[in-house]
């Protein structure tokens, strides 16, 4: 953290300066010191410890689907979602000055923008060599200098790095977008009827057999809809599995309400994890 950057003044993301996290700091919270953190458990510290008002990070991608670790380190935390924000993703080839497109022999990037790119690294023909991370791949480049290497990461990563970019818009999916959520160390208290909200939750399934189906039907009888449902192995076992849920509404709301209660039934544990007002992006298309 710089001298400048007063805690409850700063939004702290994981990766370095130029990260796809660093870069929706800055279209969300255009006021606030974007900090970066080596690691997510860092990233959420540094919220817990009051080193940072808040914390963005990356949930899901429409294309690669579910961030590593994040469903998994989330709930415990100690955090709660407050917000989220979809980002459409828009990939550059970054190269030093005096690059051409001719000239490239290879490029470097984290395995899912290489993935999000195949179409344009197949057509210059050139070797791609998987990254820990775009902005890393990006500043390393920077400081080797070598014209006949490229970086795929944001446009910011080049501003930051002083590449420039041989081309942009470079993904293969025109609807390549990232889902980001901001945490903060207390849940926001949303008011009933005030908009659309999205109620996070995760929860455990007894180990019988029905089990999930039988609780997932209150939200079914009670005609709540869910918009995310993610499970994962938890405490090394493959007998008790955890969700991930989103779903739409308010825990106060009467429908929402019995559908929880009759979750309890089948639950070992529920938690609510947040809600927060639902971003306009779900409303497109």
């Amino acid at each position: 953290m710089t001298s400048a950057a007063k805690p409850n003044n700063a939004v702290v993301f994981q990766g370095l300066p130029g990260a796809y996290s660093h870069l929706a700091c800055c279209e969300v919270f255009p006021d606030m010191h974007a900090l970066p953190a080596q690691t997510f458990e860092d990233m959420f510290a540094a919220v817990r410890k009051k080193k940072a008002k808040l914390a963005m990070t990356p949930i899901e991608n429409s294309v690669a689907g579910r961030v590593a670790d994040i469903h998994r380190l989330l709930p415990d935390s100690g955090l709660f979602i407050v917000r989220e924000y979809f980002m459409r993703v828009n990939h550059h080839l970054l190269a030093p000055k005096g690059a051409k497109l001719k000239s490239l022999r290879l490029v470097r990037s984290h395995v899912h923008a290489l993935a999000q790119c195949r179409d344009m690294i197949r057509k210059l023909g050139v070797e791609a060599i998987v990254h820990a991370d775009t902005a890393g791949a990006a500043k390393e480049l920077a400081e080797r200098g070598d014209i006949q290497e490229a970086a795929i990461a944001s446009k910011l990563a080049g501003e930051i790095y002083g590449l420039k970019s041989l081309k942009a818009n470079i993904e293969d999916a025109d609807h390549n977008t990232t889902r980001f959520v901001v945490l903060a160390r207390r849940p926001e208290k949303q008011p009933k009827n005030s908009g659309k909200l999205v109620t996070s939750f995760v929860f455990r399934v007894r180990n019988v057999p029905a089990a999930l189906f039988k609780s997932l039907g209150g939200f079914a009888t009670n005609g709540v809809n869910i918009t995310k449902l993610e499970s994962y192995m938890v405490d090394g076992t493959f007998n008790a599995t955890q969700f991930f849920a989103d779903v739409e509404g308010h825990p106060e709301d009467t429908n929402l309400r019995l559908a929880l209660e009759e979750l309890k039934f089948f639950s070992d544990e529920i938690r609510i994890l947040g809600t927060y007002p639902a971003a306009t992006y779900r409303q497109q298309g």
